[in-house]
C-alpha cells in the first residue's frame, strides 16, 4: 500500500511538472505572435524563424550541458560542474530527472527569445543565431546557478520563485545592451532626436500573443512549485495561480488608465504590455506575496511600464519595437525587489524590516551587471566582425525576402 501511495505520488508529481513545462512551451508562439504584430510585415517570417530557432537551439545546447552548467555539484558557488550530455553515471535514475530537464529547458528558451523582441528589424538572421547560443550556453545556466541551482545568491537568501530576474530581466537586459549597440532602426528619429512612431501591422495577432502568454503563466508560475501531490502543494498552486492573475489583471487595468490620461486615450498596445508587465512583476513572488500585494505589485509595474517606454525611447534613444526592456528588464527588476516590501514573511509591509529587501536589492543589480555586461561584450564583438546589423537596402525593404527568400504573406 505504502508503495502504492508512493508512486501515485511520483506519478503526479511527474505528471503536474510536464504539463506546466507544456504550457509554457506554448509561450513560444506567444512571444512569436506578441513580436510579429508589433512589428512590420515585412519581417514577420524573420521573427518566425528566431522565435522557432532559439526554442530549437536552446533545447540542444541546453540538453549538452547548459543544464549541468546550472544544476550541477556547486563549484564554489558559481558555476555548476560540467556533464556533457549527462554521460556520467546515475542521470535517469531518479523519477524526476527527465521532467526537470525539460522543465528548465523551456525556461531557458523564454530568456533567450525575449532577445528577438528588443533588437527586432534590424538584426541579421546569423548574428541571432548567434547570441541565441550565447545565451543558452553560458549567460543563463551560470546566473540561473547562483540562484536555483544553489549558488551564491541563494546562500544569501535571494528569492525569486520563477524568473522575474533569472529569466526576465536577464534576457532584458541583454536585449537594452543588444538595442543600445545596434543602433534604432532607419526613420525611428527625427533630425532633432524626437522620436517617429513604427507602429505595428497587426495588433491582433499581438492580443494574441498576450493572451497565449497569460495562459502560459500558469506553467510558467504554478509550475515552478514543482509538485503538486498533497495538500500543501494543490494550496500552493492555486495561491500562485490567483497572485499571478491579479497582478496581470492589475497591471493591465492600471497602465490603461495611464495611457488613458497621459496620452488622452486608452491605448491597447500600452494595456497588453501592461498585463504582461504585472505577470514578469509578479513571477518572483508569486509564491510569498497574499492576493492584496499581488494587486499592488500588478499596479506598481503597469503604472512603471509607459514611464519607462518612454525613457528608453525619447531619453535613451534606444528604439525597442516590442517594449521588451521595459516590460521584462525593469518590472522583472521591479517585481524582484517588490519581493522584500510584500513578501508576508519577510516583507517591509508587514513588519519586517529591510533585510530582505536589501538582499533583493543585490540580486537585481547582479543580474543587470551580469547580463547587460556580458550582452555589451558579445554585441561589440558581432557589431565589430560585421555581422549583427542588416544592410541599409535590406532593412527598408525587409528581412523576409532577403534574408530567407519568402513572405509570412502572400
Amino acid at each position: 500500500m505504502e508503495d502504492t501511495l508512493q508512486g501515485l505520488q511520483i506519478g503526479i508529481d511527474n505528471m503536474w511538472l510536464l504539463i506546466a513545462a507544456f504550457m509554457v512551451m506554448f509561450m513560444q508562439p506567444g512571444f512569436a505572435m506578441v513580436e510579429a504584430g508589433f512589428t512590420r510585415s515585412k519581417n514577420t517570417a524573420n521573427i518566425l524563424m528566431k522565435n522557432m530557432m532559439d526554442f530549437c537551439i536552446g533545447s540542444l545546447l541546453y540538453w549538452a550541458i547548459g543544464f549541468t552548467l546550472m544544476y550541477g555539484d556547486s563549484i564554489g558557488g558559481i558555476i555548476g560542474t560540467p556533464d556533457l550530455f549527462f554521460i556520467s553515471e546515475g542521470f535517469g535514475d531518479n523519477y524526476s530527472d527527465y521532467a526537470d530537464l525539460f522543465f528548465q529547458t523551456v525556461f531557458a528558451a523564454t530568456a533567450a527569445t525575449i532577445v528577438s523582441g528588443a533588437m527586432a528589424e534590424r538584426t541579421e538572421f546569423i548574428s541571432y543565431l548567434i547570441f541565441s547560443i550565447f545565451i543558452t550556453l553560458f549567460v543563463y545556466p551560470i546566473s540561473g546557478h547562483w540562484t536555483w541551482g544553489g549558488g551564491w545568491l541563494s546562500e544569501l537568501g535571494f528569492h525569486d520563485f520563477a524568473g522575474s530576474s533569472i529569466v526576465h530581466s536577464c534576457g532584458g537586459w541583454l536585449g537594452l545592451a543588444g538595442a543600445a549597440i545596434i543602433g534604432p532602426r532607419i526613420g525611428k528619429y527625427k533630425k532633432d532626436g524626437t522620436p517617429n512612431a513604427i507602429p505595428g501591422h497587426n495588433l491582433a495577432l499581438g492580443a494574441l500573443g498576450v493572451f497565449i502568454l497569460w495562459f502560459g503563466w500558469f506553467g510558467f508560475n504554478p509550475g515552478s512549485q514543482l509538485a503538486a501531490a498533497g495538500t500543501d502543494n494543490a494550496v500552493a498552486i492555486g495561491h500562485i495561480a490567483v497572485t499571478t492573475n491579479l497582478a496581470a489583471a492589475a497591471g493591465a487595468v492600471t497602465a490603461m488608465i495611464v495611457a488613458w490620461v497621459r496620452y488622452k486615450r486608452p491605448t491597447l498596445s500600452l494595456t497588453l504590455n501592461g498585463a504582461l508587465a504585472g505577470l514578469v512583476a509578479i513571477t518572483a513572488g508569486c509564491d510569498a506575496v497574499d492576493p492584496i500585494g499581488a494587486v499592488f505589485i500588478g499596479i506598481i509595474a503597469g503604472f512603471a511600464l509607459p514611464f519607462a517606454v518612454e525613457f528608453f525611447d525619447k531619453v535613451l534613444k534606444i528604439d525597442d519595437p516590442v517594449g521588451a526592456v521595459s516590460v521584462h528588464g525593469v518590472c522583472g527588476a521591479i517585481g524582484t525587489l517588490l519581493v522584500g516590501v510584500f513578501s508576508t514573511s519577510e516583507g517591509l509591509a508587514y513588519g519586517h524590516g529591510v533585510h530582505a529587501l536589501g538582499i533583493q536589492a543585490i540580486g537585481v543589480l547582479t543580474f543587470f551587471v551580469w547580463a547587460f555586461g556580458t550582452g555589451v561584450i558579445l554585441f561589440t564583438i558581432l557589431k565589430k566582425i560585421g555581422i549583427l546589423r542588416v544592410s541599409a537596402r535590406i532593412e527598408e525593404e525587409g528581412l523576409d525576402i532577403y534574408e530567407h527568400g519568402e513572405s509570412a504573406y502572400n
